[in-house]
């Protein structure tokens, strides 16, 4: 990460005092910068986010700052002393937002008891307004002449001694959020609504000390409860992203049984370090990322990848922490520790995909910053005209500036955006779909190309070497297809299992293939027009690479790669959805032309480098068409960079080094789909939520403002026009299966 350039008006916090130490978890990475990574309560909106980030890039040498509304994460990095952090903490707590360590076992414990207090707070208001609205029955439909001055009163009294208490019980979420803000010289979305159920509150009260004949205490208890509602119903939503980053961080919890001087000592798994040779029981989590040394075994991986059909592994594969051991015991050695694990990656990519925002986001972000100071002058421009200018008394008119601030509360503006991404990633990664990029499924949603490369992409990768070869054209082909990770070069080197040689001034050439020195004599291994380029082709059916030594000796190795089982399937729902697929392969045109008629697939072109592919989506592109690349995330980066959103199915492997904005884990190509699906329906639900709240706005507010809503049709609106934006927002997950 650069250093952001810090300005001479950074704010000089030395005045703040330190109440608790965080500087001794203070991380430092290899660049010599201070990181640290704290929990922050009461986020509910976009302001919060914007109020802390901002206030935290005022401070002297702070050059990164990211706030997750969803995990409640809170990260900092900075230059300078450790110390700073606990400044840091106490500046964040001053603005009213509660700060301690991030942990991940406290994830649920926070979730649990942030619905309690919603729930008991919904039961108490919707308790108190269920009584309220019998009560106001008989006030609201009878005059003074009918029910009797005495009767109306005692009604009135009644009514306050039920809605006060209530209020203040089920108004705290509203009420503390508002008061620690407001102390701090700053403002977010409860503030307003605190203002108008108080002041709401304080009128009826006011009436009914002075035997007026309105009160509206059943507005403001009706407003607190819908609020209430919409608020459980956005921590439900959030809780399903918090559950999902602690069943995956979970699994980094507990011991391992490490073998140290041939014996074997249990540590806890967050001290594992690479090197380090550990036991694996049967069914036991596998606590590290690690390469098997001793055993066979199946593995389940669905914690990673959604595949619930458990997959063999042999020694010499790649196991992944998070995953279960299910067949035999088995010893591995740990290749990455815990902080560059699979299973913490994936979390990384999550938290990124959730700060980077989308088009709609940044909308919404926008609006979010205007409204309170909209709203405020709003209800104060009313009031002044109600009673300076109509010549209304000073009550009515603050009960019309009351229902003004209630109605103009965007909190369904608010909510537009970001219910509907996090389902959405949840959703997604429930079937080991990873999101890089926040506004990946905005671009995913217009798609009309899906442009394919073919090994490793359409098939599974893992091409067989077919036909017979004398041991010595083996292992000088193995030499040097042990320095490339291409699919080729890995099944050359699986089947020879004998010594290798020793080479010098080896080097990959990228799209070509491998050369190197043996006794001074020049071998290559590779594409045949790079390796051979006098070679006559020798077969139009399959794959093949050519190994060449000093252009005398020249060997065509045939390979012979499987589709993926539902590739077919998968290429007739991209059709179905209106979307043109596309083939661009390095492989020869016999075998890209073979893949493409069976799969029904008009438009391939075949033998193109790097370079051409990146070319074709260049001048695809001038059709202003969105373009979707779906490649293997390292050979074709390029490309996946040039198009307008790509995908890859990725290994575990190289799941953070992908360049893809999408990644998934498994064998299927189906998620390909999945994501277009979510996508789309995404986009669509985003959408519906800005036009349900711009029409209520266009409706309401000048109704408000012409003083023909009542404070309980407005607190009946509001908190209408919430719960329907939230409700929307979960028809994500309706019909989920068939995505």
């Amino acid at each position: 990460m650069e250093q952001a350039q810090i300005s001479n008006n950074k704010t000089n916090f030395n005045k703040v005092e330190i109440n608790k130490l965080f500087s001794p978890f203070v991380k430092i990475d290899p660049k010599n910068n201070n990181s640290i990574i704290f929990k922050v309560k009461n986020i509910h909106c976009a302001s919060c986010i914007h109020l802390i980030e901002k206030s935290l890039y005022t401070l002297e040498n702070v050059f990164f700052v990211r706030v997750n509304m969803s995990t409640e994460k809170l990260e900092i990095k900075w230059v300078g002393e450790k110390k700073l952090a606990d400044k840091f903490a106490k500046i964040v707590s001053e603005l009213g937002y509660p700060i301690s360590l991030y942990d991940v076992d406290n994830l649920d414990n926070d979730f649990e008891e942030n619905k309690k207090v919603l729930i008991r707070s919904i039961a108490v208001s919707g308790f108190a307004a269920a009584n309220l609205m019998l009560i106001s029955v008989g006030l609201w439909s009878s005059s003074v002449e009918t029910m009797g001055f005495a009767t109306r009163e005692l009604f009135q009294w009644i009514s306050s001694l039920i809605a006060l208490p209530a209020i203040i019980y089920s108004g705290r979420p509203f009420f503390y959020s508002a008061l620690k803000v407001l102390l701090k010289k700053n403002t977010n979305m409860d503030v307003p609504i605190s203002l108008a159920v108080i002041l709401t509150s304080l009128i009826s009260l006011f009436e009914t000390v002075n035997n007026g004949e309105h009160i509206y205490f059943d507005s403001a208890i009706m407003l607190l409860f819908f609020l209430l509602i919409g608020r459980y119903l956005d921590v439900l939503a959030k809780g399903k992203a918090k559950k999902s980053a602690k069943e995956l961080l979970s699994a980094l919890g507990g011991t391992a049984t490490v073998i140290k001087d041939e014996k074997q000592v249990i540590v806890p798994i967050k001290d594992i370090r690479t090197g380090d040779i550990i036991t694996i029981s049967i069914g036991e989590k596998i606590p590290a990322d690690g390469i098997i040394l001793n055993g066979s075994t199946e593995i389940d991986l669905s914690l990673i990848s959604g595949e619930t059909l458990p997959k063999k592994a042999n020694i010499n594969d790649n196991v992944f922490a998070g995953t279960i051991n299910i067949s035999a015991p088995i010893q591995i050695e740990v290749s990455k520790s815990t902080e560059n694990n699979l299973l913490t990656n994936i979390v990384k990519l999550m938290e990124k995909a959730e700060i980077s925002k989308s088009k709609y986001t940044r909308i919404a972000d926008k609006a979010a910053k205007l409204y309170t100071p909209t709203v405020h002058l709003a209800g104060l421009f009313t009031f002044i005209g109600w009673w300076m200018f109509a010549d209304l008394a000073w009550q009515p008119s603050l009960l019309i500036a009351v229902t003004v601030l209630i109605i103009t509360c965007p909190c369904a503006l608010g909510l537009a955006v970001p219910v509907v991404q996090v389902l959405a990633n949840n959703s997604l990664m429930k079937k080991g779909i990873y999101l890089k990029s926040g506004d990946a499924l905005e671009k995913l949603s217009k798609v009309k190309y899906v442009i394919l490369d073919k090994t490793g992409t359409l098939t599974v990768g893992k091409p067989n070497l077919i036909g017979s070869y004398s041991e010595e054209d083996l292992q000088i082909a193995a030499s040097l297809a042990h320095y490339s990770k291409h699919p080729f070069s890995r099944s050359i080197c699986n089947q020879f299992n004998g010594k290798l040689l020793n080479l010098d001034n080896v080097k990959e050439i990228i799209g070509c293939g491998v050369e190197g020195y043996f006794k001074g004599k020049l071998l290559k291994l590779g594409k045949k027009n790079w390796s051979c380029p006098s070679q006559k082709d020798e077969n139009e059916i399959f794959s093949e690479i050519w190994l060449s030594v000093e252009n005398e000796k020249k060997i065509c190795f045939s390979f012979e790669d499987q589709l993926r089982k539902d590739t077919k399937d998968v290429i007739d729902e991209i059709k179905k959805l209106g979307i043109t697929p596309i083939i661009l392969s390095g492989d020869r045109n016999e075998v890209v032309k073979r893949i493409a008629e069976h799969l029904g697939i008009n438009d391939y072109y075949s033998e193109f480098s790097i370079e051409m592919k990146s070319e074709f989506i260049r001048k695809l592109k001038l059709q202003n068409k969105e373009i979707l690349m779906v490649g293997d995330g390292l050979n074709d980066a390029p490309s996946l960079a040039e198009a307008d959103v790509s995908i890859s199915p990725s290994t575990a492997m190289d799941i953070t080094q992908n360049t893809a904005d999408i990644v998934f884990q498994g064998e299927k190509l189906f998620p390909i789909i999945s994501c277009i699906k979510v996508a789309k329906k995404s986009v669509l639900l985003i959408k519906q939520n800005f036009l349900m709240a711009i029409i209520y706005n266009i409706f309401a507010i000048p109704m408000a403002i012409i003083g023909l809503v009542t404070p309980l049709i407005a607190a009946i609106a509001m908190s209408s026009s919430s719960l329907f934006v939230i409700g929307n927002s979960f028809r994500l997950n309706l019909k989920r299966k068939k995505i």
